[in-house]
C-alpha cells in the first residue's frame, strides 16, 4: 500500500554513496560519512515503522487477533516518525538553499 514510501530507502543509499565518494577528503569526510549513515539509519527506521503500522492495520482489518490499541499505537508512532522525517527534509532543503545563495 505504501509503495511510494520506498523512495526514502533510496535516499539512504544515495547518502551512503555520497559519503563513500568523498571518503578520500580526510577528517571532514568522516563527519560527512557519519552524517550520511545517520540519515540512512533514520530513513530506514521510518520506513520500517511505516511498514509495521501498515501490516498491523491490514491484519486488524482482516479480522486478526490484533488489539485496536496496538494498531493505534503503531499508526501514531509511524505518523510521528514520518513528521520527523519531513521536518528533517525541510531543514536540509532550507540549508541547501541558503548555501546556494551565498556569495563566492
Amino acid at each position: 500500500m505504501i509503495a511510494s514510501i520506498g523512495i526514502i530507502d533510496g535516499l539512504g543509499k544515495l547518502a551512503e554513496q555520497a559519503g563513500a565518494a568523498t571518503s578520500g577528503a580526510g577528517a571532514s569526510a568522516g563527519i560527512g560519512n557519519a552524517f550520511s549513515v545517520a540519515l540512512s539509519d533514520a530513513a530506514s527506521a521510518t520506513v520500517d515503522k511505516l511498514h509495521h503500522a501498515e501490516q498491523l492495520s491490514v491484519k486488524a482489518l482482516q479480522g486478526g487477533d490484533i488489539q485496536t490499541r496496538d494498531v493505534v499505537d503503531a499508526v501514531m508512532n509511524a505518523e510521528q516518525s514520518l513528521q520527523a522525517a519531513v521536518a528533517i527534509r525541510d531543514k536540509i532543503i532550507s540549508a541547501y538553499l541558503e548555501v546556494s545563495r551565498m556569495a563566492i
